[in-house]
């Protein structure tokens, strides 16, 4: 595995993990254990409120799965067994990435296709230049999205689209993501990074620990029964309630200045 396949920048509040596989960011088993690495190495850095995951250069966040490494020459092992626990890699990494204890931004120039689009899903937002693309266009490779397209991308804009975007295999722009809810903001194309950086610093003001379990009541909550979904979210509203973020969030409003959270 190359040292520089998965790139770590951090710059408090901030860090940028950029996925380093020139030309196409596409993902294999090296890449997806590199960034599973990088979550785990920011997982307890307390200086580091907000993650920003994107690839090298401005033509590829990922175009998905590497097709030109196909998983019996890396696994060594038949080929319906070595897809299954590149899926199972794969869902291991979103999973990390869901219950991340910070916010997590895909941040998108150029195309997120397959595996790449599959990826973003499982963050937080979503932001994405002008001239990007999104898709799931394995349909089009006889097969269909396997790291978690039919599930995540269903709940992000509704099952009619999903289907839409899974069923014909056509990528759609940046506009058009954002309209339909898949992408949260759409940036200039030359200033991308900064505008990028100033969307997750104003994320970073915010209060960690309520930002962390309100995270956890959207992601799970509804994954269950809804009386088991409400005792979940009134178990990590009491949590966020006996924080000290939370008593500076009354005295800052009772004394009508900015409040400054500290993630305790």
């Amino acid at each position: 595995m190359s040292e520089n396949i998965v790139i770590v920048k951090k710059e408090p509040p901030l860090a940028w993990v950029i996925m380093n596989r020139p030309k196409a960011n596409a993902l294999n088993v090296a890449l997806i254990n590199a960034l599973d690495k990088a979550f785990d190495e920011l997982w307890f850095q307390q200086d580091i409120h907000v993650v920003i995951l994107m690839g090298a250069g401005d033509r590829f966040f990922s175009a998905g799965a590497d097709l030109k490494e196909p998983p019996t020459l890396t696994l060594g092992v038949p080929m319906a067994v070595a897809q299954m626990d590149t899926a199972l890699l794969m869902a291991k990494l979103t999973t990390k990435i869901e219950k991340f204890p910070k916010i997590v931004i895909a941040a998108i120039r150029g195309f997120a296709l397959g595996g790449g689009c599959e990826l973003a899903c499982a963050c937080d937002f979503r932001v994405a230049a002008k001239g990007s693309q999104l898709g799931q266009p394995e349909v089009d490779r006889g097969i269909i999205p396997g790291w978690g397209g039919t599930i995540r991308l269903p709940r992000l804009i509704g099952l009619a689209k999903a289907k839409e975007l899974i069923l014909s295999g056509e990528p759609i722009n940046e506009e058009e993501a954002y309209r339909i809810g898949l992408v949260n903001k759409v940036f200039s194309f030359e200033n991308f990074e900064e505008e990028v950086r100033q969307y997750a610093l104003k994320l970073a003001k915010g209060p960690p620990v309520a930002q962390r379990v309100a995270k956890y009541a959207l992601n799970f909550g509804s994954q269950g029964p809804v009386d088991a979904g409400l005792i979940f979210e009134g178990a990590l509203a009491s949590i966020a309630t006996a924080s000290e973020d939370a008593r500076e969030g009354v005295m800052a409003f009772l004394e009508k200045r900015e409040p400054k959270f500290k993630g305790a």
